[in-house]
């Protein structure tokens, strides 16, 4: 009986692969539509995963021209670079890099911007127009304005510091500012009684100039000059360039220099630093006052390189503008971009700076 034992397992297990195979091969089959419509599902879960990634950017790169020096921007700006990430993160993108560096000069950032070694500049009106060929404005600058604002020097020399009010304004002026210096103090004097100025009060001073792009720290004041005496800033006996505000100031405060140009507002944000570290003797509001104010100038802008790869890309800049505009509305990028007297930003238009255009082509034809 032994001998059966194997053949009848092997019966069985014949008979048991033959039930499966025969099971297998009656199951339904799935048909042509069914599969379509299977893959199409795939498809489309796959393509809505793919959308939901962000896309990778390996590196921003911003320039900022030095309106302070060098550190006091570097040290502002620091905590910007995981801010932006977060915002552009939210918005589709993911940037693995921001690299951050302070001008040399405010010509050194448009030359960055013409070549495409920066994707974006903090830059003024005067240097947008001088490389607007190569470059074009994300974002207009929003500032605080101050309370005096008359064209009148004398209306400023009330006794006060400049303070910012609630109001934001598209536009500032430039001032000429008279420092301690015998020479400074002189001409003070005359503004405050009422008497002008003639072209040897002003040729025989020191000024604390800013490079010829700079829109309040040489272009605006050149057109006050020439308005009045037909002259520009290139046409001064003794102008001194500097390389930031800060050491306009410095310089004003020693001696130095007689007179610099800047910003209107230049005395509101320096005026608790002026002892402390610019070397002044006194109060700032006691050793300072305007002897000149220059028509209105818009303000300034980040702009974008139009020879930058990552700039190409309108969804990109969109998002950038927007992350700009939404971190200058919370604490920290408020804080971040008071170094640059900006509280927010709007979305700008090449066409608000037709009038600085005609401010350069003015300097040309005069130089």
């Amino acid at each position: 009986m032994k001998k059966f034992v194997v053949p009848a397992l092997s019966l069985a297990l014949c008979l048991g692969l033959v039930t499966g195979c025969s099971s297998k091969t009656s199951a339904p089959e799935t048909s042509a539509t069914e599969t379509t419509a299977a893959n199409g599902s795939e498809s489309a879960a796959s393509e809505s995963a793919e959308s939901t990634e962000p896309k990778a950017v390996d590196s921003l790169k911003i320039a900022f021209s030095p309106y302070a020096d060098a550190d006091t921007i570097t040290t502002a700006t620091e905590p910007l670079e995981n801010l932006l990430k977060e915002e552009l993160l939210t918005k589709g993108y993911d940037v693995a890099d921001i690299d951050m560096t302070v001008g040399t000069s405010y010509t050194a950032v448009g030359e960055a911007l013409s070549a495409g070694s920066a994707d974006i500049g903090f830059i003024s009106g005067g240097n947008y127009v001088l490389f607007s060929d190569d470059c074009d404005v994300l974002l207009t600058a929003l500032r605080y304005a101050i309370n005096k604002d008359s064209e009148d020097p004398k209306g400023w020399n009330d006794g006060t510091i400049e303070e910012n009010t609630d109001a934001m304004s598209t536009y500032y002026r430039s001032i000429i500012l008279a420092g301690p210096s015998a020479k400074g103090q002189e001409l003070l004097a005359k503004v405050n009684n009422g008497e002008e100025l003639t072209w040897d009060d002003l040729n025989s001073a020191t000024w604390a100039v800013m490079g010829p792009t700079s829109a309040s720290g040489y272009i605006y004041p050149s057109l006050w000059l020439q308005e009045r005496y037909g002259k520009t800033i290139a046409d001064l006996d003794n102008a001194v360039q500097s390389d930031s505000y800060t050491t306009s100031l410095a310089r004003l405060a020693s001696g130095q220099a007689d007179v610099m140009v800047s910003f209107g507002h230049i005395r509101t944000k320096n005026a608790k630093d002026w002892k402390k570290k610019l070397g002044g003797t006194d109060e700032m509001v006691n050793q300072t006052g305007i002897i000149g104010v220059t028509e209105p100038i818009y303000n300034d802008m980040i702009a974008y390189s139009k020879n930058s790869e990552l700039m190409q890309d309108e969804d990109f800049r969109k998002a950038l503008g927007d992350s700009f505009i939404e971190l200058a509305e919370t604490d920290e990028g408020k804080e971040i971009f008071s170094v640059f007297s900006q509280i927010g930003y709007e979305w700008g238009d090449d066409a608000n700076y037709d009038g600085e255009r005609a401010a350069q082509e003015l300097l040309k034809s005069l130089n």
